[in-house]
């Protein structure tokens, strides 16, 4: 992880369970949930040395629409996981869009389960 800009992130979440159920559907993530100092943690599973993160439950975090944006991959093709986002309590904001007329992939934005703000991206 040391070459990487980002190393770590943090999504803040209201309903812990509500939201593990929305990222193991549209991402069919794993987590590693543990709990510290009050805080609720779900840690995504992730190959040794990728870069990941938490879904995070407690004081001082709460979910966002307008901060800073996390991209998670989106597997072969974002029209799958964006199929499921509104049946698991999210919205999206933007449909799949080409990057540079799809050279470079797609991407597209939505609200989690939570009111956070995150994109997806893929190849395809």
């Amino acid at each position: 992880m040391i070459n990487n800009v980002a190393t770590w992130f943090e999504l803040p979440v209201i309903d812990m369970p509500r939201a593990q159920g929305f990222y193991r559907s549209i991402l069919n993530a794993t987590f590693k949930e543990e709990e510290m100092s009050g805080y609720q943690m779900a840690i995504f599973d992730a190959e040794e040395g990728a870069v990941s993160g938490m879904l995070i439950l407690g004081e001082h975090y709460q979910p966002s629409a307008t901060g800073a944006v996390v991209y998670f991959n989106g597997g072969a093709d974002l029209n799958e996981p964006l199929a499921k986002v509104e049946a698991n309590g999210g919205s999206v904001l933007m449909p799949k869009t080409p990057i540079h007329d799809g050279e470079c992939g797609y991407f597209a934005m939505l609200l989690d389960s939570e009111g956070n703000r995150v994109g997806l991206y893929s190849q395809a």
